[in-house]
C-alpha cells in the first residue's frame, strides 16, 4: 500500500507516468521528458511556497532549504542565480539532467533500479522495480477527470503537465466512462503561477518537438 500510495512528490508520478511500467521504456522524446520533468520540480517548489513566478521568471519566495535532497539542489540552482531568469530557460536548464535526477530518487525510494546493474557509466536503462507501483500514478491522475472526486492543487498539475508534454493519451487511455473532467478544466482552476507554468511548459515542449522535426 506504501508503493502504492506512491513518493508524494510530483515529479515522480510523472517520471512513472511518461514510462513503461515494466520494460521502463519512455513514452515520449527525451527532450520533451526532460522539460516535462523540469516543470514537475518546478512545481513541487511552487507547491511548498518555495518559488514563485513573477513577469515570467522564476524567483525565490522563501530560502529554507527543502527536506528533499533534488529539491534543494534545483532551489540552490535558482536562488544561486543574480538575475531572474524566465520560466522556459530554467525548464532547458533543469531539463537536461531531470529524468536521471528523478529515476535516482525514485531509485532511493526503492520505486526503480537500473537494468544491468552500475558495471558501465551511463549505460542500461531505469526498469520499475514493481509494476503495479509504477502503474498507480496513472490511476491516481485518472482521478482528476472525475468531477465527482475533489480536486487538489497536487492532481491538475499533474494532469496538465502530463498532457502538455504529451503524455495526454496515458489519461485518455484510462479515463472514467463519463469523466466530466478535463485536462484543461483542472487546470483552469490552478493559481494563476501554476497556470502560467503549464503553459510555458506546453510551448517549450512544442518548441523542441518542431526543432527536433526540423
Amino acid at each position: 500500500m506504501t508503493g502504492l500510495a506512491g513518493t508524494g512528490f510530483l515529479a515522480d508520478d510523472m517520471w512513472l507516468i511518461a514510462h513503461h511500467e515494466i520494460s521502463g521504456k519512455p513514452y515520449v522524446q527525451p527532450r520533451a521528458l526532460g522539460i516535462g520533468l523540469a516543470s514537475g520540480l518546478l512545481a513541487e517548489l511552487m507547491l511548498e511556497g518555495q518559488i514563485s513566478l513573477r513577469d515570467g521568471a522564476v524567483t525565490v519566495a522563501s530560502r529554507t532549504p527543502p527536506e528533499d535532497g533534488l529539491e534543494r539542489h534545483v532551489l540552490g540552482q535558482v536562488a544561486g542565480e543574480y538575475e531572474r531568469h524566465p520560466v522556459q530557460t530554467w525548464l532547458h536548464f533543469v531539463g537536461r539532467t531531470a529524468a536521471d535526477d528523478v529515476a535516482r530518487r525514485l531509485e532511493s525510494a526503492g520505486y526503480v533500479t537500473r537494468a544491468g546493474g552500475r558495471r558501465f557509466w551511463g549505460g542500461g536503462r531505469w526498469v520499475p522495480v514493481d509494476a503495479d507501483n509504477a502503474f498507480a500514478p496513472v490511476l491516481r491522475v485518472r482521478a482528476v477527470l472525475d468531477a465527482g472526486r475533489p480536486l487538489t492543487a497536487h492532481g491538475a498539475v499533474l494532469a496538465g503537465l502530463v498532457t502538455a508534454c504529451g503524455l495526454g493519451f496515458r489519461l485518455a487511455q484510462y479515463a472514467p466512462p463519463r469523466a466530466g473532467r478535463s485536462a484543461e478544466q483542472a487546470v483552469a482552476q490552478l493559481d494563476p503561477r501554476l497556470r502560467e507554468l503549464v503553459a510555458q511548459t506546453q510551448a517549450a515542449v512544442d518548441s523542441a518537438l518542431l526543432a527536433h522535426r526540423v
